[in-house]
């Protein structure tokens, strides 16, 4: 017998998530809540962040694209980086607003359309975003845009070869379920930022488990644990929940060296 789709169920997938990120900011106040994450869920993506970035100079311009209540903002800010946030839901972007972001300048804007000049930032970070938008290259054309020569993007993903995903996806199929989260594929969004212009694009893996299983969240964010994921990447595909793109943008003196004469 075939399931008949609820009423949300047929809205196309991104306005069905800009309709559930508006309703997370009516009713939750914690940064996971609004942001659709559990707790320590979000927690682990914040040490995972914190543990491979470097902040550079103090001062420099920073873009956070998608910033949710502004978890990430609060790093840039308190890193004595000059930070630009947006959001497309405004009672996000209340709920940001009042957790004392006064040195940040929040805005209103879709991630995929920034109504920003090109080349305005030295670092873009875009967190909680890809698995909510049908495809990822409208977001990687955009960001490539904002990111100045030399700078530097964080974009992360849900993991589409991740064991628990992948049977995830199966079942929803087989059920006849629209799917309710995008996964992404390391190696095709990898692929993608090359090819809209960022020279260096590195992969992280970022394993988190279920939270009734957090007390061994250590075991895997462990450094054996990451010596283990880079040195079998096959590995690291299976298990890790999201992974992390650092990408760069290589300098102007650099580019133009590569120009013809």
């Amino acid at each position: 017998m075939i399931r008949e789709r609820s009423r949300e169920e047929r809205l196309p997938f991104e306005k069905r998530w800009r309709g559930r990120f508006q309703e997370y900011a009516e009713l939750f106040d914690d940064d996971a809540g609004i942001a659709g994450w559990s707790v320590t869920g979000l927690d682990a993506r914040v040490r995972r962040f914190l543990h491979l970035w470097n902040p550079g100079k103090v001062g420099r311009i920073w873009l956070d694209a998608g910033c949710g209540a502004g978890t990430y903002t609060r790093i840039l800010t308190r890193h004595g980086l000059q930070v630009v946030a947006v959001d497309y839901s405004l009672p996000t972007l209340r709920k940001a607003a009042a957790r004392g972001l006064d040195s940040a300048a929040l805005a209103a804007a879709d991630v995929c359309r920034l109504p920003f000049r090109r080349e305005t930032f030295d670092g873009v970070v875009c967190f909680g975003v890809t698995q909510a938008l049908a495809d990822s290259r409208a977001v990687a054309r955009e960001l490539v845009t904002q990111v100045k020569p030399g700078g530097e993007l964080w974009l992360d993903a849900l993991n589409r070869w991740c064991v628990v995903h992948a049977y995830e996806l199966l079942k929803r199929r087989l059920r006849g379920h629209p799917f309710h989260l995008r996964y992404e594929s390391p190696a095709h969004l990898m692929r993608l930022l090359r090819d809209e212009g960022f020279a260096k694009v590195r992969l992280h893996w970022m394993p988190i488990l279920p939270s009734r299983w957090y007390g061994l969240q250590s075991l895997v964010e462990s450094r054996l644990a990451g010596l283990a994921l880079r040195a079998v990447p096959l590995l690291g595909l299976l298990v890790s929940h999201a992974f992390i793109i650092q990408a760069s943008k290589a300098p102007a003196d650099a580019a133009s060296s590569e120009s013809p004469a």
